[in-house]
């Protein structure tokens, strides 16, 4: 009871009354599986393989955030220092705990006891969702906790195409994942999320950067939310999943705290990164040859997985012909932020790219848990490298086999940086609208 009074009053002092009912019941839920751990067996083993990983965090998360508002309000950049730590994260090389973690993200469409919740490991089945009390809230998932109390992961939900959340989940794709707010062609002017197109393929940044600038955004919701679990879980590791739009949100969750991530068939979120003005630890020396020297990205703890059947995370879904266009969707970026695991299903499955293998289902039944090898492929020059190009079409073409014997056969692909990709390369970005007279004062320090 005095937990439950304390957080509570935590609650209401830092949040707005419609945040502080909703943070009341997942208190609530805290207190109550709190409870449930003191009548639980003592031995419940933990079946999620871990392994030591390098994060890059921030000194300060809150001066982390005031860099991205100067620079994405005002265009002013401010240094962030970055500290390197070793944490407990999830082995994404192995095969049970991907698919547990997959499970989760899953889970993340649905409550507990309902047809579509997946069964995972009795370690994990203490729960509480969040943001399911308002429906007009598009962010809500559910939390999940290690039976030791020593982990905890937020799991997002992705895209509704159906569903009382599915207009906030539209915006959110179409403002993350366009080149310019979701102007397809000249068909879309009715449809787009903002008005930073400025004619010939030429789209405003200053313009995008004010459309980022809303409480309707999930980042900006998520951020309140992982704070929150850093406060009821001061000394756990905390972990972020997703599938979709919410593998894109765990992703840029994870970079801003440093956090370890997984997503599952995401959309690019590398541009919306750069939208966001998310400022990203800097890239450490190279390794690379002289080649790939200046194509490192920023060392992050984040995964994603996908299959190259499902055009929307190798993005190819793209075109005002394409099944996502004609939905409403303008899922337009490619690129991914830390490394991905690729699995080859147009060769080894024989699957012909579809949108609809991009449900979380198929990813769960028909790829992380089908128990076959896959081909790893080794990079030429032994960059821990992908080519966008052979993440598309297969590891199988052009003659990307081992030298001298085959590749090699594994359970979980090698998680590999994506090199080679470049977003909205036909767009022209800049200051194209005329700006008025008088614009907002630098922040005060």
């Amino acid at each position: 009871m005095l937990l439950s009074t304390v957080l509570l009053i935590y609650f209401l002092s830092h949040t707005s009354p419609a945040e502080a009912r909703i943070l009341q019941r997942l208190t609530q839920h805290v207190v109550t599986f709190t409870q449930a751990w003191a009548a639980s067996p003592a031995d419940a083993q933990l079946t999620i393989r871990t392994r030591p990983t390098t994060v890059f965090r921030p000194r300060s998360v809150d001066l982390l955030q005031r860099a991205r508002l100067r620079s994405l309000q005002y265009h002013q950049s401010e240094a962030v220092e970055w500290y390197q730590t070793e944490v407990e994260g999830p082995d994404v090389q192995d095969r049970h705990t991907l698919s547990q973690l997959a499970r989760m993200a899953g889970n993340a469409y649905a409550l507990p006891g309902r047809s579509n919740w997946y069964d995972i490991d009795g370690a994990w089945n203490n729960s509480f969702p969040f943001g399911w009390e308002d429906h007009a809230n598009g962010f809500r998932g559910n939390v999940f906790l290690s039976s030791d109390n020593s982990t905890v992961v937020l799991s997002i939900k992705g895209t509704t195409v159906q569903g009382p959340t599915s207009k906030k989940d539209k915006f959110n794709d179409n403002l993350l994942f366009s080149c310019c707010c979701a102007r397809v062609d000249f068909s879309w002017v009715f449809r787009t999320v903002c008005n930073c197109y400025a004619k010939n393929w030429r789209c405003d940044d200053t313009c995008l950067s004010d459309a980022l600038i809303q409480d309707s955004l999930f980042y900006s919701t998520g951020v309140k939310l992982v704070n929150d679990l850093i406060f009821l879980y001061p000394s756990a590791n905390i972990w972020l999943v997703g599938h979709s739009l919410g593998g894109a949100l765990a992703s840029l969750l994870g970079a801003t705290y440093g956090f370890p991530a997984v997503a599952f068939e995401s959309p690019g979120e590398r541009l919306a990164a750069t939208r966001l003005h998310l400022p990203l630890p800097p890239a450490p020396n190279s390794s690379y040859s002289s080649l790939h020297a200046n194509r490192r990205i920023a060392p992050l703890a984040v995964t994603h997985v996908y299959h190259n059947a499902d055009p929307i995370p190798v993005g190819a879904c793209t075109g005002s012909l394409s099944p996502c266009a004609q939905a409403g969707y303008a899922l337009e970026s490619r690129c991914h932020l830390g490394k991905s695991i690729v699995y080859d299903t147009v060769n080894v499955l024989g699957w012909k790219v579809d949108v609809r293998k991009h449900v979380i289902r198929n990813v769960i039944q028909e790829v992380v848990e089908r128990d076959i090898t896959w081909p790893d492929p080794d990079p030429d020059g032994g960059d821990e490298a992908v080519s966008r190009w052979y993440a598309f079409w297969g590891w199988h073409r052009k003659g990307r086999k081992k030298k001298g014997d085959e590749m090699p056969q594994v359970e979980v692909p090698t998680a590999r940086e994506e090199i080679d990709c470049v977003d909205c390369f036909k767009w022209e970005f800049g200051d194209f609208k005329d700006r008025p007279e008088s614009e907002p004062s630098e922040p005060s320090d």
